[in-house]
């Protein structure tokens, strides 16, 4: 049985959704995101809740239940409120700016680091080591963070690199291992 599958969702106003066979479209005022979902899993829309309910018990079953239920009630955060991951430069001469759509990184390497924002996601720069990617899909703003990251990932010495806000780098002690 899923917990989280059995939950239902609340639609919250100015809010849109629309079932068509195994499609999802949900439209708000960010924007407008639309899902296929497997024939395994049913949606229904009761007294503005979506009610997520499984065709079957199998393993299959069981398993798509919760995921599709978490993915309509993402979608549906994402078009009503959005989604924001930030990303901190820790290091000496780390630094960002934005050239239109383009996220320039300067982070220790002979060039700097440029980034498009592919479409639905928007950079926004606090200061000059701080960065905001912001969007409604919440798989897409997590890629792209993990993207910016990846280019120079925090390493545990010196602490120096590229981290999620709410990230702890542990750090190791140095070749002297002063005990």
């Amino acid at each position: 049985m899923s917990r989280i599958g059995n939950k239902p969702i609340d639609v919250p106003n100015g809010t849109k959704v629309e079932i068509k066979g195994n499609e999802v479209i949900i439209s708000g005022p960010k924007g407008t995101l639309k899902r296929t979902i497997r024939n395994e899993i049913s949606l229904s829309i009761e007294n503005n809740k979506i009610i997520v309910s499984r065709n079957g018990n199998d393993k299959i079953h069981k398993s798509l239940h919760g995921l599709t239920r978490t993915l309509v009630s993402n979608m549906i955060e994402g078009v009503s409120k959005g989604f924001v991951k930030s990303l901190d430069l820790v290091g000496v001469g780390y630094r960002c700016q934005l050239q239109g759509k383009k996220l320039v990184l300067q982070v220790g390497y002979s060039h700097s680091v440029e980034i498009e924002a592919p479409e639905g996601i928007e950079f926004s720069v606090e200061g000059v080591n701080k960065i905001n990617v912001k969007g409604i899909d919440k798989q897409l703003v997590g890629d792209v963070a993990a993207k910016i990251r990846a280019v120079r990932k925090p390493e545990p010495y010196k602490g120096k690199g590229i981290k999620y806000s709410t990230e702890v780098v542990r750090r190791k002690a140095g070749k002297s291992g002063k005990k």
